[in-house]
């Protein structure tokens, strides 16, 4: 196990359905996210606690929409910062937005 600071990684459009049913972890969260998004990176430190505080619980990853835009449309987001929770590959929960860290802890607890 790396203790890199980023803990949260990319995944591409190809790895997005292993990670959502080959996970050790029953509960997956993602970030989608973009580079020019500025609400984005407000998001970003709060999906890292989030990954150090679930870890081994919950994986936490991002997905750029800007090269991954199929997986984006396929869950029928518009806007973006948007996280999105999966249990056992299964949408559960979509948080659109900026938004306080408890959300996103509720969310994940309400899962697992």
């Amino acid at each position: 196990m790396s203790s890199d600071t980023h803990i949260v990684a990319y995944v591409q459009e190809g790895e997005f359905d292993v990670v959502l049913n080959g996970s050790e972890e029953q509960v997956v969260v993602v970030d989608f996210t973009a580079s020019w998004c500025g609400p984005c990176r407000l998001i970003a430190p709060l999906m890292e606690q989030l990954a150090e505080e679930y870890k081994g619980r919950a994986k936490v990853v991002k997905v750029d929409v800007d090269s991954n835009k199929p997986i984006f449309k396929q869950f029928g987001l518009r806007s973006i910062p948007a996280v999105l929770f999966f249990k056992d590959g299964v949408l559960a929960e979509t948080i659109v937005g900026v938004s306080p860290y408890e959300q996103f802890t509720n969310a994940v607890d309400k899962l697992l």
